[in-house]
């Protein structure tokens, strides 16, 4: 009896807490992605590991990044970082390799890359589906800098961000960035300086922390000619992101790449961009409320098991997510990613007038709504700009009479550029 209930309970119950074996077998990321990207999906070779997404700068222990980045060319004893999750177990995020067959030569003084935002999850696509939008990003400029240690990257400013981010390069995503840019490139002979100006409020749920990351690397990558496929860039995204958010992509790769990307596999990690349809209308209505919500804390409330019901459910409306999005259906895009059963409704209690927002958007004619990746940010879907903006009005009036929060309202579209250069000398 007792063994039939406990077959019964692991028919229906499954762990999200996945923790693979770590490996010690190296995959030349040139043999596996080459230096072209590739048409319909993109795969990059790693370092095989366990990959956690809980990861934050507090987690860092044993091996800092200055340290780990001073010894990276020493290809022969490659440096892991150690990480610690919250449920103490060692995670090695794998040291980056270099790409090029020789070390380039800078072409530029100075370029200038924007970022877009980004948004995550959409509903039931945690951790492995996201997209672009267009219009709010940050920017970041990269010059070679006779002061700066070769091979090294120094951040010389930071604005737009009140003076809460730090100028100290390995702590800031864009310098982490920058510098794993600089290795994948294999550049030792030069340094770089950056500026960064962030045009997305910290943990916003926009992807703010992917923005920095995907301009620097970008910027740095444009100061010898782009050499890097922006697929292949994710790999020094993935690097920064790490010390916030975990290693995951699916803020970073959109925002470098553009559109829509599904992550497959992170080991190795494969990246498929999925093409909506540019002649089907899809708006974006992005609400920020004055409310901050640090991704750590938000994923600190994520359940440990989830039933068979919920997991079916939830796989079910992201394979509806990916048909809408290959079909050009807004209506069906904006239902599934309004059914998430797993994620949403442990974050939702979070955020005041979450609950009343979502209910306004869909009253006043949104297809869905939902929070954007770890939020406060709550997205909606529709299909025109004008009801974009009476939709945007009344999640903003939700936000103000339900949670007692101030709220600004974007209506954007899909931003199928990414990352890219918008000035150079």
């Amino acid at each position: 009896m007792m063994q039939q209930q406990m077959a019964a309970y692991a028919r229906n119950t499954i762990s999200t807490e996945l923790i693979q074996k770590t490996t010690s077998r190296h995959v030349d990321a040139r043999g596996s992605i080459g230096l072209k990207p590739q048409a319909s999906s993109t795969m990059i070779g790693v370092w095989g590991g366990s990959f956690l997404s809980n990861v934050s700068t507090a987690d860092i222990t044993d091996t800092h990044w200055s340290s780990r980045h001073q010894h990276c060319h020493q290809r022969q004893q490659p440096h892991y970082l150690h990480v610690r999750s919250e449920n103490k177990t060692t995670v090695l995020i794998p040291p980056i390799t270099q790409l090029t067959l020789s070390e380039p030569k800078p072409v530029f003084k100075y370029v200038k890359a924007f970022a877009p935002a980004t948004v995550a999850n959409l509903g039931p696509g945690f951790d492995f589906l996201g997209c672009a939008v267009n219009g709010l990003g940050d920017l970041v400029t990269a010059q070679v800098c006779e002061t700066v240690p070769a091979g090294d990257i120094m951040i010389e400013s930071i604005t737009g961000d009140e003076g809460r981010l730090s100028c100290v390069s390995g702590e800031n995503c864009a310098g982490i960035a920058g510098k794993a840019t600089l290795e994948l490139l294999g550049v030792q002979s030069v340094g770089i300086s950056l500026t960064l100006h962030k045009g997305l409020p910290l943990g916003s749920g926009l992807g703010s922390s992917a923005a920095s990351a995907a301009a620097a690397a970008a910027a740095v990558n444009g100061l010898f000619g782009s050499i890097l496929s922006k697929a292949q860039l994710v790999q020094a995204g993935l690097e920064s992101e790490a010390t916030v958010s975990g290693y995951h992509a699916d803020n970073v790769a959109p925002s470098l790449m553009g559109g829509f990307i599904l992550v497959r596999s992170y080991t190795p990690l494969h990246l498929i961009p999925l093409a909506f349809p540019e002649d089907k209308p899809l708006v974006f209505v992005l609400v920020i409320p004055e409310f901050e919500a640090p991704t750590k804390e938000m994923r600190a409330v994520l359940p440990k098991e989830i039933t068979m019901k919920n997991h079916i459910a939830n796989c079910s409306q992201a394979s509806a997510l990916v048909t809408a999005i290959l079909q050009g259906d807004s209506h069906l895009l904006g239902a599934a990613l309004s059914s998430d059963t797993i994620i949403e409704p442990q974050r939702a209690p979070l955020i005041p007038g979450m609950g009343a927002v979502t209910a306004a958007a869909k009253n006043a004619g949104a297809y869905g709504c939902t929070i954007s990746g770890a939020g406060p940010t709550a997205v909606a879907i529709t299909n025109s700009e004008e009801q974009g903006k009476l939709i945007g009005a009344a999640m903003v009036d939700a936000f103000a009479s339900h949670g007692g929060l101030r709220a600004t309202a974007y209506v954007s579209k899909l931003d199928n550029e990414g990352a890219r250069i918008v000035e150079k000398h």
